[in-house]
């Protein structure tokens, strides 16, 4: 069990630091239900991460018989999941707004002053399960689990609840911040809205750049 997490655990940390589903809850935190929103973002962000990693570890465990180690397609499929990665790296660096230029804002912000929690917990899915950049790196992560728990279910689901934990953390950082600042939550939430838009594309290049090269070296090892 603990290879399944230790092998992981890198992704999960780069699904946690992942900058958008953040600004998301902090804007849910300004809006007219804040706990309602915010709470239903989480548990459908915590939900929707695990459900993903855990169905990709389940298939990637069954693939290969117990004993007989890692089938060389797993190498294969890693490699082309770093590949992936660094090549949404590349283009997330090409997107970065240049010095002085305000980043565009999703046309998704602007309408979660109005969101119910049903749509928020919707939208933690969209971000957290069919985002293209958060999907990989879950799809990843359930590999990494898969491989190390060699056919083992309930490695694989504990393992991928620490992952949507780990990957959690990121989200619910604000609303810690919302229950716990008091009168100067507002500010610190809109300065850290503001940074993380801001940096967005530099802080995605950078990670996917990094979790793909080792996603690569992974593969190369599983060969």
């Amino acid at each position: 069990m603990g290879a399944a997490i230790g092998q992981s655990l890198p992704v999960a940390v780069g699904v946690l630091v992942s900058p958008l589903p953040v600004v998301a809850v902090v804007l849910m935190l300004v809006s007219g239900r804040a706990r309602a929103n915010a709470t239903a973002f989480l548990v459908g962000w915590f939900v929707a991460v695990g459900a993903v990693v855990l169905v990709v570890a389940l298939l990637t465990g069954a693939a290969g018989p117990d004993d007989a180690g890692s089938p060389a397609w797993v190498g294969v499929v890693k490699i082309l999941l770093g590949v992936l990665l660094l090549l949404v790296a590349l283009r997330q660096w090409r997107q970065r707004p240049r010095e002085g230029a305000e980043p565009p804002t999703p046309r998704w912000m602007a309408a979660i002053d109005a969101f119910t929690p049903v749509r928020a917990a919707g939208l933690a899915v969209l971000l957290g399960a069919v985002n293209p950049k958060n999907l990989l790196l879950a799809v990843s992560g359930g590999a990494a689990i898969g491989t190390a728990a060699s056919g083992d279910t309930t490695t694989a689901v504990v393992a991928a609840l620490v992952f949507a934990l780990v990957a959690s953390l990121g989200v619910a950082a604000p609303v810690v911040v919302y229950l716990t600042a008091g009168p100067r939550a507002a500010t610190l939430l809109a300065e850290l809205r503001a940074w993380l838009v801001g940096n967005n594309a530099v802080i995605m290049a950078v990670l996917l750049l990094v979790l793909g090269a080792k996603m690569i070296g992974d593969g190369i090892a599983a060969l």
